[in-house]
């Protein structure tokens, strides 16, 4: 079985003590690739570093989370396009909206999106999108902005069919993770009503560790807990799940 993680942090502080064994135990469990998504200036050098070491699993992108965006935002985009501009990224993230944890920089959030879509279309890239409590707020730009050129995926998702169905009209994909192990996480009332075609699989490690994992540090090897779940909820077989998954996955990343 191949799988591909479309999302984690590997590079976080979490991983300072085993981060070799943590890549490696993915690798016996199938994981051959491991996307990596920047948070703001203060993860470029580890994330960096992380792909140094292994530089055929771990790859990073380059973005602002929008948790890092504050009123001198401009300042951290700056940054963004300037390491865009010099070496190569597999796409523009994680970059996005977050009304859960403060809504008092909403404004400056939607103004760094917009700059962030724009990078994706100047640099050719797809874009990874946080859409914690604002999936209305984030597909309002990303529709606004859809002109063909856009691909993406909406990280984490967690929402209804509805909301599904106007993430596949955009033409991206929905990221899907521990969530869908949760007793009460919805996905089992969605995914049976979506296509393969549609989905990548994450882990965002080390966050939403899926069960029976769930609040402990989540890791890439678990993404295979992931995949069953996702193969159980859509009566689908395993090895059609992780084959197609990873190939939307390779597809996105390799434009």
């Amino acid at each position: 079985m191949n799988l591909v993680d479309s999302h984690a942090h590997i590079y976080a502080e979490q991983f300072k003590d085993d981060r070799a064994e943590a890549v490696r135990r993915a690798a016996e469990d199938g994981v051959s690739k491991i996307y990596m998504p920047n948070i703001d200036h203060t993860s470029i050098d580890m994330m960096l570093e992380t792909e140094a070491l292994f530089p055929e699993q771990c790859i990073p992108m380059m973005g602002l989370h929008p948790t890092s965006v504050t009123k001198d935002f401009e300042r951290e985009l700056y940054l963004v396009e300037d390491w865009l501009s010099k070496r190569p990224f597999a796409a523009v993230g994680e970059c996005g909206i977050d009304l859960y944890w403060d809504k008092t920089f909403l404004t400056q959030q939607q103004e760094a999106l917009k700059v962030q879509v724009e990078l994706a279309k100047k640099y050719k890239l797809p874009i990874v999108l946080h859409t914690r409590d604002s999936f209305n707020e984030t597909y309002e730009i990303i529709s606004a902005a859809q002109d063909g050129s856009l691909k993406g995926i909406f990280h984490c998702f967690s929402g209804t069919v509805e909301e599904a169905g106007k993430v596949k009209e955009l033409g991206f994909l929905m990221g899907i993770g521990g969530v869908a192990t949760f007793k009460n996480g919805g996905l089992d009332k969605v995914l049976p009503h979506v296509a393969l075609e549609s989905l990548v699989l994450e882990t965002d490690c080390p966050y939403l560790a899926p069960v029976p994992h769930r609040g402990k540090r989540n890791e890439p090897q678990y993404l295979t807990l992931v995949a069953k779940r996702v193969a159980e909820l859509m009566g689908k077989d395993l090895d059609e799940v992780a084959e197609k998954t990873t190939a939307n996955a390779l597809n996105l990343f390799k434009l």
